[in-house]
């Protein structure tokens, strides 16, 4: 609906032109003013499209009108009424951007025709404006899904080598040399809130947040220079918990890993933020790994943070002989220091609970190992360790187990019928019923490749189809085959075929002459 504002000193000249006007041009909304100054208190107001300003009015004169209201609003469209055909007159108004002028007096046909024009000008803006914003929500979408994606490819070792740097310089809020992992732990029942959650870190441009596996919602949060790690941490963490203390279901919790200095290493920080979320029943809802006890600081058997990557990595790849021969020289160790037995359960019981959480994680079901009873020697830790241990081979073994043996042939389907769309590791997981982090494993190990990968390898098999068709732009093609960025589209297609999307075309249709 295009708004209009008539401008004249004379009542009968603007009833006049909006009589004509609202003939020429039905669904028009008119307003008039019989001034200059009475124009501009409208035109905040009013907000009008295009306004038809007189040029000799009684105290602030037409010209001086335009000026104003055009520093409030540059996107009015102008077109001057006026008795006075003068060079002078006509040069200060192009100088405003006046578009165009009509004398006074004027034939309807010829008012209709010089207003017509404009309005045709406004609506094209106006379809081009539409266009643009239907383009930016949906880049935005994509951004959304790109950031969680990215996340979960860095904390599970899952990268994806050809896209993972274009993919974090589309990303709004841009990495630091400095950053560190806060794992939020949210209880059954609380899943509703993960939007609201990601809204907040969003909001805060502080960092990426990535998908809900199971219970647990990382963030990786990017160092704020102004302040302190711990002062940084804090206050993030306590903005979280807030959108929480309205939550029927209580037992909000967030781990805070240690600061490192690239994403090649955030995977340590969140190890460490895993390990602070081992006792979520302190009266403070957070803690910083770095406040963890260490029993036997200085042991042999310590849990390093080297190991614990490397720990983490034997249970989702299902390495269970190394898995019992690693906490078995733990508990030989702390023995041979002659460590108190409670002592030792609780470091082993830390490890297991470490276990646990990365089986969650993958979408194996498995309860918090628990030792049955209080032990009373060494012999029986081994034993009772052993039984868990054996527990949660079962666990992964009969979870794969159960799974589909055209898994990977639906996923492979799914994709290809779908690459036009925005496709996430969360939709593929919902596809098959799997954990979003497995689907990135099997693909890895199964395919060789990365679901994006595999992804982006339909798109542009379908873009290289469709550039046959001269009759379709580069641009057409972008987003007909799933992509929202035309620049971005044209890397991508320069990184997976050596040359761009134009320099192919040429080359097709070249082969095809």
């Amino acid at each position: 609906m295009i708004k209009l504002l008539i401008v004249d000193d004379e009542q009968i000249e603007r009833e006049g032109m909006q009589a004509i006007l609202e003939k020429g041009f039905p669904g028009i909304v008119v307003r008039q003013a019989k001034n200059g100054r009475m124009a501009v208190e409208m035109a905040g107001e009013f907000r009008p499209d295009l306004v038809l300003m007189d040029i000799k009015m009684p105290g602030m004169n037409g010209l001086e009108a335009v000026e104003l209201i055009s520093a409030d609003n540059p996107a009015v469209k102008f077109i001057m009424v006026t008795a006075f055909d003068t060079f002078d007159y006509m040069k200060q108004a192009i100088k405003l951007g006046v578009k165009d002028y009509v004398l006074k007096p004027s034939k309807a046909s010829e008012i209709v025709v010089t207003v017509g024009k404009v309005i045709g000008q406004i609506e094209e803006e106006q379809k081009k404006l539409a266009e643009s914003k239907v383009q930016q929500e949906a880049l935005q979408k994509t951004l959304s899904l790109v950031e969680t994606d990215v996340v979960t490819q860095l904390l599970f070792d899952h990268v994806h080598e050809v896209h993972l740097d274009m993919l974090v310089e589309m990303l709004d809020t841009k990495s630091t040399d400095e950053m560190f992992v806060m794992l939020l732990m949210l209880p059954a029942g609380s899943e509703h809130l993960y939007p609201t959650v990601k809204e907040k870190v969003r909001r805060t441009k502080s960092g990426w947040i990535g998908a809900l596996n199971g219970s647990q919602l990382p963030v990786i949060v990017f160092r704020d220079r102004s302040r302190s790690y711990r002062a940084q941490a804090t206050a993030l963490a306590r903005e979280i918990l807030a959108l929480g203390s309205a939550d029927p279901v209580q037992g909000w919790f967030i781990g805070i890993g240690s600061v490192c200095d690239s994403l090649n290493r955030v995977r340590e920080s969140y190890h460490d933020a895993l390990m602070a979320t081992v006792n979520t029943g302190l009266p403070v809802k957070y803690r910083f790994s770095s406040d963890v006890p260490v029993m036997g600081a200085g042991s042999e058997a310590d849990l390093n943070r080297h190991q614990k990557k490397e720990f983490a990595d034997e249970v989702r790849l299902g390495q269970w002989d190394e898995i019992r021969s690693y906490v078995m020289s733990m508990i030989q160790c702390l023995e041979k220091e002659r460590t108190e037995l409670l002592h030792t359960q609780q470091r082993v019981q830390e490890v297991l609970w470490v276990a646990s959480r990365v089986l969650s994680e993958m979408g194996v079901e498995i309860g918090t190992p628990m030792y049955s009873f209080n032990l009373l020697d060494y012999r029986q830790l081994r034993t009772e360790t052993g039984q868990l241990l054996d527990r949660m081979r079962q666990a992964y073994i009969g979870h794969y187990a159960r799974m589909e043996a055209d898994t990977i042939h639906q996923l492979k389907q799914f994709i290809m019928e779908h690459s036009h769309e925005d496709i996430t590791l969360d939709a593929l997981a919902d596809k098959v019923g799997l954990s979003p982090i497995y689907i990135s494993k099997m693909f890895k190990e199964k395919l060789g490749v990365n679901y994006i990968d595999f992804l982006t390898e339909c798109r542009i098999e379908k873009a290289k189809r469709l550039m046959g068709d001269p009759e379709r732009s580069i641009k057409e093609i972008t987003f007909e085959v799933g992509y929202h960025d035309p620049n971005y589209f044209s890397k991508v297609f320069k990184k997976m075929c050596h040359m761009s999307p134009k320099e192919y075309r040429k080359t097709l249709l070249g082969n095809k002459v």
